[in-house]
């Protein structure tokens, strides 16, 4: 095959990634790229050497890890085989996605598994070109809109149950309150799914509920509503009898005598509160303390994390000042002898040092502040602050590569780095 002179993009406006259909390239070869597309050398399945917008030479200088693979033709012109692909980094995408089949979730507060239906829209935009193409592209010539929907449908909806849940647990309401504030919903489903994009090179740009539904005629529905209906029962007659104790109960009308259904025990408040508690007493969930994920109550190690939800007693037995030890209360905004403010676990009040995300006394993961707006940051790996997108990732100040952990010098150009 001839070595290809002029590369330059082709592809239809809207897709993701595309790749040049020859894969014959020379040291000459002329690489021409406009925005909003990055190109990047693969070979072997793995992503190379990137290049911005303009006009590049594919040079041992321009491609310093394709330039080890280049080797003489017999024309006496050097080559090189390779894929290029060129990645949209700048525009937005946005899927519509729904449940294909609903969704298995389980009321925290009676246990009844009930089906649910959701619908949406998420915006995603590829955030590092050679991850996702690492990850995701493979053999494929081109990736678009579908392409995007077949590959993640499975992973956010697997995750979608757990944060439905786990949402749920938080906002301590039930299925069918679930829909109650849409935005909220979607803005805590947004934080949970972040990282199944992040770890593709994708960045999710806003996720939106549109529909949270459930079948009205549902047999699990109905019992659910029944059982609601009959607790809310309960606490009116409880209600009723607080503010009036000497008043003796009703009798039903037309009788002159008999039990009524509060004193009867195969009465239907009877009868429904039996059901309550069963079903309240049979698969309650619980939140782990570390990482929020939503649990079966009578199981002490979480699932995801593996923590030791008996490791302690979750309480603190008093509160005291994290720097110096001296005893404070939950009405202390500083600490009366060193004046360090007050920093409250949200689940047992112990003081917890500013720089520490997991208290010690009950293992609950507190969540750091975004540097720029102060909004804390509910998850792991974020790239960008959901809330004012400021960027959380840190670079070197020279080539601009994402620096992980703290070293002193960074790892792909040699910079110091400022300790």
């Amino acid at each position: 095959m001839a070595i290809v002179d002029v590369v330059k993009y082709n592809g239809g406006p809207e897709l993701f990634a595309w790749r040049f259909p020859s894969d014959e390239f020379g040291s000459c070869t002329r690489l021409t790229v406009n925005k909003p597309y990055e190109a990047v050398l693969c070979k072997d399945g793995k992503a190379l050497d990137a290049f911005g917008g303009g006009s590049h030479t594919l040079e041992g200088a321009n491609a310093p890890l394709q330039g080890k693979m280049i080797h003489p033709s017999k024309n006496g012109k050097d080559s090189f085989e390779a894929e290029i692909w060129y990645v949209d980094t700048v525009h937005s995408f946005d899927v519509r996605w729904g449940t294909a089949s609903p969704l298995k979730l389980q009321d925290p507060e009676y246990g009844v598994v009930v089906p649910a239906r959701l619908t949406g829209e998420f915006g995603v935009k590829i955030a590092d070109s050679k991850k996702f193409l690492t990850k995701l592209v493979g053999s494929l010539p081109l990736f678009d809109r579908s392409g995007i929907v077949i590959f993640f449908r499975g992973l956010y909806l697997a995750k979608l149950k757990d944060s439905v849940t786990s949402y749920l647990l938080h906002k301590q309401i039930g299925v069918l309150e679930a829909d109650s504030d849409p935005d909220e919903l979607s803005a805590y489903l947004k934080i949970r799914t972040e990282p199944v994009f992040e770890e593709y090179g994708v960045r999710l740009v806003h996720f939106y509920i549109g529909d949270f539904s459930v079948p009205e005629d549902d047999p699990a529905v109905l019992k659910l509503k029944e059982l609601a209906a009959a607790k809310e029962r309960a606490g009116a007659g409880a209600e009723d009898i607080a503010e009036n104790p000497d008043k003796p109960p009703e009798k039903p009308k037309g009788t002159d005598a008999g039990p009524t259904a509060v004193d009867a025990p195969d009465g239907k408040e009877a009868g429904a509160a039996g059901e309550i508690n069963e079903a309240a007493g049979a698969n309650e969930m619980k939140e782990c303390p570390k990482c929020h994920s939503a649990m079966d109550k009578n199981k002490r190690f979480c699932g995801d994390c593996g923590c030791d939800t008996q490791k302690s007693s979750g309480k603190a037995a008093e509160i005291r000042c994290s720097a110096c030890g001296t005893a404070m209360t939950k009405k202390n905004k500083f600490c009366p002898e060193c004046g360090k403010k007050y920093n409250p676990c949200p689940k047992c009040g112990a003081d917890l040092p500013t720089d520490v995300v997991e208290c010690e006394f009950c293992g609950y993961e507190t969540f750091l502040p975004c540097p720029s707006c102060g909004k804390p940051l509910e998850g792991k790996n974020l790239k960008f602050c959901p809330e004012c997108g400021f960027s959380l990732l840190k670079k070197c100040p020279k080539c601009e590569s994402v620096v992980k952990g703290d070293p002193k010098f960074c790892p792909e150009c040699g910079e110091t780095l400022k300790q």
